[in-house]
């Protein structure tokens, strides 16, 4: 399942960029077309961004990468108790 979300995020990203530099850069082309490429760039960054999230997410469960450096709620408030005057 990670494959086909990484693949996924590959396609999303390269449709971001493809169609956001052809809406940037429209020179020539009906509003139509260039609504169109904006539209299709903004789904490409959506869906890369969702996929690149669901791949950290799974890389830290997973214990391929290092958990994120948060404290747990206990050590949190702990922490905030010495901190206050």
């Amino acid at each position: 399942m990670m494959k086909l979300i990484a693949i996924v995020n590959v396609i999303a990203w390269s449709g971001f960029w493809a169609f956001g530099f052809l809406a940037l850069s429209a020179t020539g082309y009906t509003e139509q077309q260039v609504v169109t490429a904006a539209l299709l760039a903004a789904a490409g960054l959506f869906t890369g961004l969702i996929a690149y999230l669901r791949l950290a997410q799974s890389a830290e469960i997973s214990g391929y990468a290092q958990k994120s450096n948060q404290l747990s709620a206990a050590e949190r408030n702990r922490a905030q108790q010495q901190g206050s005057i």
